[in-house]
């Protein structure tokens, strides 16, 4: 009864905090918002003992794809007017992809609420849902794995770019033009006469 209790109170916690990503007039606020319902469902994955999906979710997306994304938003100089121009546009597409979105979820709750799905397999007390993932995603996706792993870097080096401005009065150094110089361009040698009292 208490995992059902704190199950209802997170997921309704999820709902809220996805549905202010989506509505908040301020971009940095929608960033802080789906940080919000990451730690959220980490927490729901908690509750289903996956431990591992949970910490991966922490560590990955908030520690380091939505921190990414927060630096993009903060430094890229956003028009909110013309973002928000598109959104009655795109109305009509995001209520069928949210009707579908909900239709899949009424099902799967309706087939464990009526019993028309398999009721889960009784596991050993010596299980580990990390081994069990881990085997599973270094040997059926491996490939897949990586193609994914690149394309995470890749969206990151491409994030970096965007925010990476050069400042004209600044200055650095050259190590080309360093490795060039010549003992006559830095050392000038000058006689002066000796003075006398």
């Amino acid at each position: 009864m208490y995992e059902a209790a704190v199950f209802y109170v997170f997921g309704s916690v999820l709902v809220l905090s996805g549905l202010a990503v989506i509505t908040a007039r301020n971009p940095v606020h929608g960033v802080l918002f789906l940080v919000l319902a990451f730690f959220t469902a980490s927490a729901i994955w908690l509750l289903l003992r996956a431990e591992f999906l949970a910490i991966v979710l922490v560590v990955v997306y908030v520690g380091a794809v939505m921190v990414l994304f927060l630096f993009v938003v903060m430094m890229l100089d956003i028009n909110l007017e013309k973002v928000r121009e598109g959104f009655w546009k795109n109305l009509p597409l995001a209520l069928v992809v949210g009707g579908i979105m909900v239709a899949e979820m009424t099902a799967v709750l309706a087939g464990g609420y009526f019993d028309l799905l398999p009721r889960p397999v009784a596991l050993p007390a010596e299980y580990s849902n990390t081994k069990a993932l881990g085997r599973v995603i270094y040997t059926n996706y491996a490939y897949a794995f990586e193609i994914a792993a690149v394309i995470l870097l890749v969206a990151i080096i491409a994030a970096i770019a965007l925010t990476l401005r050069r400042r004209k009065d600044s200055r650095g150094q050259d190590p080309g033009a360093q490795a060039k110089v010549r003992r006559a361009d830095r050392v000038r040698m000058v006689s002066m006469p000796a003075e006398k009292e």
